[in-house]
């Protein structure tokens, strides 16, 4: 089993910045596949951004040229940065994993933090 542990989320002013951490424990079978989507109110789950074990990152059209992904060297720990925050970007933030075992496929989400962005 994985776990994700989030944090860093919390209440900004539009224009401000955030940085969420996401950090992975547990029986993880290959370098995994780390990434941030969001729902914000009476929205779907979406993607913001990956990072693959390689490195190789993602974007959503939306948060290109203001957030970041990136990780940490062992790869067990992936962070969002987030600048230039507008209140479109309102929502509960969910860090994901996946990995993969010579038969198997698995994904894990974290519990969520909640970003909100006050105009």
């Amino acid at each position: 089993q994985v776990q994700l542990v989030e944090s860093g989320g919390g209440l900004v002013q539009a224009g401000g910045s955030l940085r969420l951490s996401c950090k992975a424990s547990g029986r993880i079978f290959s370098i995994p596949d780390m990434g941030w989507y969001r729902q914000g109110p009476g929205k779907q789950r979406e993607l913001v951004a990956v990072i693959s074990g390689g490195g190789t990152t993602r974007y959503a059209d939306a948060v290109k040229g203001r957030f970041t992904i990136s990780k940490n060297s062992s790869g067990n720990t992936v962070y969002l940065q987030m600048d230039s925050l507008n209140p479109e970007d309102t929502a509960v933030y969910y860090c994901n994993l996946k990995t993969h075992s010579l038969k198997n496929d698995f994904e894990y989400w974290g519990q969520g933090t909640q970003v909100t962005v006050s105009s």
